[in-house]
């Protein structure tokens, strides 16, 4: 790989995301040893030529020697383009780029719902990104659409429910976002959101674990008691990640017992009616 000289990423100290992706390229040599750099590290002459309410949303790459700044998916287009001219070319193409551009931003405006973490007080600089509502409420609805899919598919395999259709499979994802707003309905709207966002999570991930069981299944029949325990598996994992996010957020422990009755209520639902 070519190294990208006296270039320096700013990153999100608090983002695990960040925190891979940045290191990555130092690790694959695309950046030097002094490649990156937290946000919250930034010295008082670097805040006078870099704006740092842009590069809270925006990953800023800054030129050392001549005191510039791109920002976003241009930063990273130049990072990974010095070492692999073709992917810069293909990337700055006006669709692609608009794509792009849409992707960073849906990921950027969420990315503290996507891997949530315990923000440092201390610090005098965050790197929180702006609360955005259109990309707030488009991840609630993406993450919603693929729970729906996959947990339809899912439902497809088993025998001892009756039979999925993704109506019921849609009304189910998004149920349990009025069910819990039950509890939550006096706090703030954005904290409400920020609650969603990191429910949905927990489903989309959930939904991920799934997957390689379908597509197993496409290619060997597994026993409908293993799929049940498979689920079951899931569910547990989904339960303790919920519990954790929402002792990260300092929301009521009691949004964790809400969110296992939705699901019995949901299931007996099924069951019997």
């Amino acid at each position: 790989m070519k190294t990208l000289q006296n270039q320096t990423l700013l990153y999100d100290k608090d983002c695990p995301l960040c925190n891979v992706y940045t290191s990555g390229f130092i690790k694959a040599k695309m950046l030097d040893d002094n490649g990156r750099k937290a946000y919250c590290d930034l010295t008082n002459e670097e805040q006078n030529f870099i704006d740092l309410k842009r590069a809270s949303n925006e990953i800023a790459l800054f030129d050392n020697k001549n005191k510039t700044v791109i920002y976003g998916i241009d930063s990273l287009l130049k990072v990974i383009g010095n070492s692999m001219p073709w992917v810069e070319k293909i990337g700055n193409l006006k669709l692609i780029k608009f794509g792009l551009k849409k992707l960073y931003s849906f990921i950027s405006y969420n990315r503290k719902v996507i891997i949530p973490s315990k923000e440092d007080q201390t610090q005098t600089l965050q790197c929180v990104p702006d609360f955005n509502y259109k990309y707030r409420y488009t991840y609630i609805l993406f993450a919603s659409l693929v729970t729906s899919i996959v947990l339809f598919k899912f439902g497809k395999l088993l025998n001892v429910i009756p039979e999925s259709t993704f109506l019921r499979e849609c009304l189910m994802a998004l149920g349990q976002i009025g069910f819990q707003g039950l509890f939550i309905s006096k706090l703030k709207l954005k904290k409400q959101l920020n609650y969603y966002g990191n429910l949905m999570t927990v489903s989309l991930m959930g939904s991920l674990i799934l997957i390689p069981v379908i597509i197993l299944n496409s290619i060997i029949e597994i026993p409908e008691l293993a799929l049940l325990f498979w689920f079951g598996l899931t569910a547990t994992i989904m339960l303790f990640e919920h519990i954790r996010r929402v002792k990260l957020l300092e929301l009521p422990t009691v949004l964790s017992a809400t969110w296992i009755l939705y699901r019995l209520l949901v299931l007996l639902l099924i069951l019997f009616l």
